[in-house]
């Protein structure tokens, strides 16, 4: 049953031409009022209210910030979303969305707007933007890049989809040094990456108590993340390209430890930071609790599956681990993500 449903999944996303799909997300810089979700067939969505808003922006951002475009998001997660405004002295500054109750150390006092919703749902579930997404503000009726504080009164906007030119279906990633990064399309089977450091164990990545085994956790110009643990529990891996494992401060460490996969650009071409189709338009933290998309081919096409292959065998699901296991994954052979996908209903 499961391969009759992927092999449905790829079908539709093959067939599809996401031009006209675009989720049109309100953010009301206004106490008390609603976040929205409109579908490109009119229907808005109100997608929990606005509990306090930003009174500054944040910098220095995280790290990986600075690869982003300004005026886009740069991480989407099921705990807090992050748009960078620009680029300064090499770091980013950013501002940030969160749920009401939770855990988003990225997202500074003061810097960002607390949404009341459930983390992992809504605009941090199955209508979270990608990354990339373009973000305005509306000022006295008039639409301009978010490039600063926004006022009381005004409105962020940010416009989510597919865009035309995303012909990816999965991505794989051989478990070994050395091992190819395939992403799989329209055009067959294409090498973009080398595995230099592969992934063994699962770490204590904070955001996965909030998503399900084998779903994403967070995606960003830097890293994807992917929760090994089921709900309310933690445990997690993440991949990450090798410009950021060498130049960012807090990710030396990722080379002593076992929670990590680190990606090489092949010989030649540019950084793999910031750019599509891993670290830009690539992933969403999909639908799960009181989550509804129009119909079921959004609902799970916008979950992407993350599977594996151990010892080399068929695919599966994830090993369930929680905590800090460092050899957790060790039998893990291949890694499977799978790019979102629209329904037939958006």
């Amino acid at each position: 049953m499961r391969k009759i449903f992927l092999a449905l999944i790829l079908l539709l996303t093959a067939s599809r031409s996401y031009a006209e799909n675009f989720i049109v997300i309100r953010v009301p810089c206004s106490v008390g009022e609603n976040v929205t979700a409109e579908l490109p067939a009119g229907e808005v969505i109100p997608l929990g209210r606005v509990k306090m808003i930003p009174s500054k922006t944040n910098w220095p951002g995280y790290t990986a910030s600075r690869w982003a475009s300004p005026s886009t998001v740069c991480a989407t997660a099921v705990n807090a979303i992050h748009i960078l405004l620009r680029v300064e002295k090499d770091r980013g500054r950013i501002i940030s969305l969160v749920p009401s109750v939770t855990v988003a150390p990225a997202a500074a006092q003061g810097a960002f707007f607390a949404v009341d919703m459930d983390a992992g749902t809504g605009i941090f579930g199955g209508y979270a933007p990608l990354t990339g997404s373009r973000v305005t503000v509306e000022h006295d009726g008039t639409e301009s890049p978010l490039s600063d504080t926004p006022s009381e009164g005004d409105t962020v906007i940010i416009r989510t989809g597919l865009p035309d030119n995303l012909p990816y279906y999965m991505a794989d990633f051989e478990n070994r040094p050395g091992g190819r990064v395939i992403v799989h399309g329209s055009e067959g089977p294409k090498v973009i990456a080398r595995v230099i450091h592969p992934v063994k164990g699962v770490g204590r990545f904070g955001g996965s108590i909030y998503q399900n085994r084998g779903r994403i956790r967070a995606s960003h110009s830097g890293v994807i993340c992917a929760a090994t643990s089921p709900r309310d529990s933690v445990g997690g891996i993440q991949i990450m390209p090798l410009k950021h494992a060498l130049t960012s401060p807090e990710m030396l460490n990722a080379w002593k430890l076992t929670q990590w996969m680190i990606i090489s650009p092949l010989p030649g071409m540019p950084d793999l930071e910031g750019t599509p189709p891993l670290f830009k338009n690539a992933f969403v933290p999909g639908a799960q609790l009181s989550d509804k998309l129009p119909d079921i081919w959004s609902h799970y096409g916008r979950r992407p599956l993350v599977l594996c292959r151990i010892d080399g065998g068929n695919w599966e699901r994830l090993p369930e681990v929680s905590g800090k296991v460092d050899d957790g994954l060790k039998r893990v052979t291949h890694l499977r993500f799978y790019f979102p996908s629209w329904g037939s209903g958006f």
